[in-house]
């Protein structure tokens, strides 16, 4: 492992809270350390310190609390560490002090996680690019200084800077960032394309019809970071009821001084009263469910957010990736006049590995999987939203759309039943020919993923009163 990659792993050590919390325990060890070693006034003044340290912060806030009219446990916390250094109860105040920067440090750590995704999303924004002058000459530019009307060129892998308008040749975009759909999706001459998604396939050219600032990308980045700053802070579950335990709280610690005469029974109530399991409860069930989530792939942002999935009524749920597995399959193949399907299948995958579109890794899976022999193909000519032709074994082939077909001088007729038949279901085609006629056609879809039915009803289960759907289908395929 790198020394880089361990410096990552460890940057969470750097945050302040976890760095007080870490020292607050090294106190508590240090002090019980001396005091195994009869130097208990070491001991109490290690603990007087980590008592002390944290004491200060914690009065401002709570005092910050009070103004705002809101009483939480860290109000008792306070009153039981103050009360300890008064009555010279050192080990007790500084036990206190742990839990109290425990807590702290574990809602910090869920607060990082957020503000990862958040500079994961703005180190995204394209930063640069390439404007073609008025001599026709390339310059590379900051994205900043684009304005609407220049001529844009995207290279293949670049991210769109701006909002335009596709120019000379179709384009293949992934708009998973935007959209969540893993298929990248053709664009014409003349589309509009958003900022932030990617080019998959060759240059293309774009006329740019806003600025940076305004596109569509900067508009997802504020709205985060506008998220970002206004949530609420995270509840603790103790602060729900520190309305009701600061009063019950005071009232039996006078009690108990006033019956024994003496205040170190008062400051056990108190000690006794600071709800610790319950400062730490929250945020270390939070972290837990963070982890926990990230593993599974699921990003949330932040405690305040897991807080209200736990009150939630509705969900929205979307289909490609979510609902369905997000890769296509091969439903079925349909073949005409003597061609065999699983000669079909191989030619077609056979051509189809010198493309990097999703569809063909669909075919070479299936293919791999029939123990189908692949050939490597020759003379390969590709149109990226369009199709590909190459030689195998000294054959002809071309996969595609019908316009490609027909381009390559086959009439698809053949095939256009059964073409029309997997539109009307909502599966991909995908038509292919051999020596100049139609061969056969290759149907794919999107299959429903083995546990989205579970899933649903486990939502109904939890309190999930309504679970819809969200799609770019037409309502017939949806349904």
């Amino acid at each position: 492992m790198s020394s880089s990659t361990i410096s990552g792993r460890l940057a969470w050590v750097r945050e302040p809270d976890v760095l007080v919390a870490i020292a607050a325990l090294l106190g508590v060890v240090a002090g019980l350390g001396l005091a195994g070693a009869d130097q208990h006034t070491a001991a109490d003044v290690v603990w007087a310190v980590v008592t002390g340290a944290l004491l200060i912060p914690l009065t401002w806030s709570v005092v910050r609390s009070l103004l705002r009219r809101d009483v939480g446990v860290d109000a008792i916390a306070l009153v039981a560490m103050a009360g300890a250094l008064a009555l010279q109860e050192f080990l007790a105040g500084a036990v206190v002090a742990l839990m109290l920067a425990g807590g702290n440090a574990l809602e910090a750590a869920a607060g990082r996680r957020a503000r990862h995704d958040l500079e994961a999303l703005v180190a995204r924004v394209p930063k640069w690019a390439m404007r073609r002058a008025p001599g026709g000459d390339l310059e590379r530019v900051p994205a900043d200084e684009v304005v609407p009307g220049d001529v844009l060129l995207v290279r293949a892998g670049e991210i769109v800077p701006v909002d335009g308008r596709i120019v000379d040749v179709p384009a293949l975009l992934d708009e998973s960032a935007l959209t969540g759909e893993p298929l990248p999706v053709e664009r014409m001459p003349g589309d509009s394309v958003r900022s932030g998604v990617a080019n998959a396939a060759e240059a293309f050219e774009l006329v740019a019809t806003r600025p940076a600032s305004e596109s569509a990308y900067a508009a997802i980045v504020r709205l985060v970071e506008e998220a970002e700053s206004q949530r609420a802070p995270f509840e603790r579950m103790a602060d729900r009821y520190a309305m009701l335990l600061l009063p019950v709280t005071l009232v039996a610690a006078g009690l108990a001084w006033a019956l024994s005469g003496d205040p170190v029974r008062a400051l056990a109530v108190l000690v006794v009263a600071t709800p610790c399991p319950l400062i730490l409860a929250a945020p270390i069930a939070l972290v837990s469910g963070l982890s926990r989530a990230a593993r599974k792939g699921v990003v949330l942002k932040g405690g305040v957010v897991v807080e209200q999935l736990a009150r939630t009524t509705a969900v929205l749920l979307d289909k490609t990736g979510t609902l369905t597995m997000g890769q296509p399959e091969i439903r079925r193949i349909a073949t005409t006049g003597d061609a065999r399907e699983a000669d079909v299948l191989r030619l077609a995958a056979s051509l189809e590995q010198h493309s990097a579109h999703v569809v063909a890794g669909a075919l070479v899976q299936a293919a791999h999987r029939d123990d189908l022999p692949l050939t490597l193909p020759s003379d390969v000519h590709q149109v990226h939203g369009q199709g590909i032709e190459g030689s195998i074994d000294g054959r002809v082939v071309s996969v595609g759309s019908a316009d490609w077909l027909r381009s390559c001088g086959i009439d698809p007729g053949a095939l256009l039943d059964h073409r029309d038949a997997a539109d009307g279901e909502g599966r991909g085609v995908v038509l292919v020919g051999v020596d100049r006629r139609p061969a056969g056609l290759i149907v794919l879809e999107d299959p429903v993923r083995p546990d989205a039915r579970a899933m649903v009803a486990r939502l109904h289960e939890a309190g999930v009163t309504e679970v819809a759907m969200a799609t770019g289908d037409r309502r017939d395929v949806a349904e």
